[in-house]
């Protein structure tokens, strides 16, 4: 068998190929922060620095330098584990961001936690009762959901259950310096409840698609026709085959929750990366917007890599193909 060939091939060329396109992100990533409107030495020492003392502090900060040995010198001290110095408080970025990291992948992945299941819930009961009242309520709940930016469902959410119509649910989340936001929860239901709204309509959709074509599979007729209940055939059969396909649009929607947190943050004040990223573009700290985009883009490229792996482990069908 040629080596690259079969399941372990597969997942050889899927790794490189993840690990290409975040070299090109980065590429990207830099060149973008490079062409940002403005002067890091300027936006730190502000508009009466003299033009000795700015030429100074780009020496010292190495902005002087060609783009591409400062692009090589950034991309050497990832490598090492080095995500350099911010240029606006003089900190290491990995100290800097270390919090808001934790603080946004809390809220994510209780985001999952919540949409993920009740999306498949959802995709599986409306597809099980097809043209029915609830598949047709969910379709068009699930439509309009769908069509809604995050962060109008965030102020939506606010203005409900926040501030004017209801006052049960902290509008904002304020947390004390140092403080983890596990250690009160009542302030993340507003946020984690945007993001799984914001998650669930489409997962939902995908798996009532996936469900209603394997349900009309011959397999699944024929395991009908043998008797069993139909709830043994929609768990045996049905299901095991509709959650692979349904497992590239959960990678897809985990990934957008990597990005589209940031919005989320916005709206609620949350100390995440979004907050962190605001900040870093707003006070011209390159390394730091730089470590957070290359950050974001990597969770997204790791995601869909686990999905194409995962979906292989878990399907006998695709698994034969690639022998």
């Amino acid at each position: 068998m040629h080596p690259l060939r079969g399941i372990s091939g597969f997942i050889i060329r899927r790794v490189a190929l993840g690990l290409l396109t975040l070299f090109v992100v980065s590429v990207i990533i830099f060149g973008a922060t490079q062409a940002l409107p403005s002067d890091p030495a300027r936006a730190i020492l502000g508009r009466n620095a003299t033009p000795a003392s700015l030429a100074a502090l780009r020496q010292q900060l190495g902005l002087n330098r060609p783009v591409l040995d400062q692009y090589w010198s950034w991309l050497s001290g990832l490598l090492h584990g080095d995500l350099g110095t911010s240029l606006a408080a003089s900190l290491p970025v990995s100290t800097l961001i270390h919090d808001p990291v934790l603080n946004s992948a809390f809220l994510v992945l209780c985001a999952a936690m919540v949409s993920i299941p009740i999306a498949i819930g959802v995709g599986i009961w409306a597809a099980i009762h097809r043209d029915k009242v609830f598949d047709s309520t969910s379709s068009l709940l699930m439509l309009g959901l769908a069509a809604l930016p995050e962060f109008v469902i965030g102020i939506t959410l606010v203005i409900l259950f926040g501030t004017v119509v209801f006052q049960w649910l902290p509008p904002t989340v304020i947390l004390a310096p140092g403080q983890k936001p596990w250690t009160d929860m009542k302030q993340l239901i507003l946020p984690i409840a945007t993001l799984a709204i914001v998650v669930v309509p489409y997962i939902a959709r995908f798996m009532r698609a996936s469900m209603i074509e394997v349900l009309e599979s011959d397999y699944v007729e024929m395991a009908r026709l043998k008797g069993l209940q139909e709830r043994k055939v929609v768990l045996r059969h049905a299901l095991p085959n509709a959650i692979v396909p349904t497992i590239q649009a959960i990678a897809l929607s985990l990934a957008y929750l990597a990005g589209g947190i940031v919005a989320v943050e916005f709206v609620f004040n949350y100390p995440g990366i979004g907050a962190r990223l605001v900040d870093a573009v707003s006070n011209r700290d390159m390394p730091v917007a730089q470590a957070i985009s290359l950050l974001i883009a990597s969770v997204y490229i790791f995601v869909n890599v686990a999905a194409d792996v995962l979906s292989i482990l878990v399907s006998p069908r695709v698994r034969t193909s690639l022998k």
